[in-house]
């Protein structure tokens, strides 16, 4: 079943949950399927599944949709799930479709990887996938194109909902946001290294991957911060930014493997990322392990405080 899109449900923290994957390497169902369990218990309600650190690129359309499929039956009702779509326009409407066939709320534009790339021909895409599928979208940005001049053009479509801002340069955020004048969602689109700075420009809502491993610490975060209680979320951010600075690594291509390795170990193995992705050696993942411990310990002892006063940060 599909969720009516609700935008005051995407005003909090977005979660890229990691593919999980059998010794085979195709994708296991089952993990996956738990994966989502735990993260909604915690308290996650919005799901960008099989997007960047999911490894959309790796990816078919069966088993993008699949993904999708798998985290609406394994979320609850209220779950907004945004799948993504990129490519060609010929692919993109296709995954875009059947996604909000297996359950989808949305869907989220990609960053281009064509070369050759113009505003105008930005728009035709973006224009010709939105009017096919006829769902509420969020584009996300990364780069230059599609420029912020294209952004707020695209605010009067009927079917843009919001923009995944991953461009950090404040001020230019602040003022493209300001100069849309509220029609759609805009969103920190960098995760916990920068959603406090975006949060106090305006965001509404951050994308988490440490969020597979820390859910509690992340929503808690994002309340923080909503609450106006600054020196609190930014103490939160100081708990959570060993697992964003060591994904950020060489140009961020630890952003997947690293994750992965934090899965395993809290003893869900979802297998190695697919190439290209990054592999890591046997003393990057010593590293990682020493790094989580304090991590791994605020998150049990924040999950059992809400715990014991019947609370989750959903």
């Amino acid at each position: 079943m599909t969720s009516a899109f609700d935008p005051a449900r995407i005003r909090s923290v977005h979660l890229v949950p990691l593919t999980a994957y059998r010794p085979d390497g195709t994708l296991n169902v089952e993990l996956q399927a738990d994966h989502i369990r735990r993260m909604y218990t915690a308290g996650m309600r919005v799901y960008m599944p099989a997007a960047g650190t999911s490894e959309f690129h790796n990816l078919s359309a069966d088993e993008i949709v699949e993904i999708v499929r798998i985290t609406r039956e394994a979320s609850g009702p209220d779950a907004q799930i945004f799948a993504p779509c990129g490519y060609q326009v010929q692919f993109a409407t296709e995954v875009a479709v059947r996604s909000m066939e297996a359950g989808a709320t949305g869907v989220m534009f990609m960053p281009f990887a064509h070369p050759y790339l113009s505003d105008a021909g930005a728009k035709d895409y973006y224009e010709q996938v939105l009017d096919a599928v006829k769902a509420p979208a969020l584009i996300y940005k990364k780069g230059p194109l599609p420029s912020d001049e294209l952004l707020l053009e695209l605010a009067d479509h009927p079917h843009v909902a919001g923009i995944k801002y991953a461009v950090n340069e404040m001020h230019q955020f602040r003022t493209v946001m300001q100069a849309d004048g509220g029609r759609i969602e805009w969103l920190c689109g960098t995760a916990e290294r920068y959603a406090p700075y975006y949060m106090l420009a305006g965001s509404t809502g951050f994308t988490t991957g440490a969020g597979n491993i820390c859910p509690n610490l992340s929503l808690a975060m994002h309340a923080a911060f909503t609450a106006g209680e600054f020196a609190e979320g930014m103490r939160l951010q100081q708990i959570i930014l060993p697992i964003e600075d060591y994904r950020a690594r060489c140009g961020d291509s630890y952003n997947i493997s690293m994750l992965k390795h934090g899965m395993e170990i809290l003893g869900h193995d979802f297998g190695p990322a697919r190439a290209p992705q990054r592999q890591l050696t046997a003393d990057e993942r010593k590293e990682i392990e020493q790094m989580l411990q304090p991590i791994l310990q605020a998150e049990k002892q924040l999950a059992g405080e809400l715990a014991s006063v019947g609370l989750s940060n959903g």
